[in-house]
């Protein structure tokens, strides 16, 4: 799903926030919405007894969902945020940005 790409990171008082497009917050409500319904679904599996090959089937596609999230998010953190705090000469955006995907790697 390509979603519209208007955000960028902003400065307040020194504490950066990021500003998503309405189209791009509902999406990720609505993929966060369901990751909790799979998380609460994943309890109920182990409340239940279910057999752990199944319930780990759920838990990978749970993380699946949330890495989808992830990638979403990192995305237009690269395409907007990142790319105006070097165009504004904050190199330091690319080693937070390594640190960040180093991060996401280790899962």
């Amino acid at each position: 799903m390509r979603l519209e790409m208007k955000e960028n990171c902003g400065h307040e008082h020194n504490h950066r926030k990021s500003h998503h497009s309405e189209e791009t917050k509902k999406s990720l409500v609505t993929r966060l919405n369901r990751i909790e319904g799979q998380i609460r679904g994943i309890k109920g599996l182990i409340e239940k007894d279910t057999y752990c090959d199944d319930v780990i089937t759920q838990i990978s596609a749970t993380t699946a969902a949330l890495n989808g999230v992830a990638k979403i998010l990192l995305e237009a953190h690269m395409k907007s945020c990142i790319v105006d705090r070097v165009q504004e000469g904050d190199h330091e955006a690319i080693d937070e940005l390594l640190v960040t995907i180093q991060k996401l790697m280790k899962k």
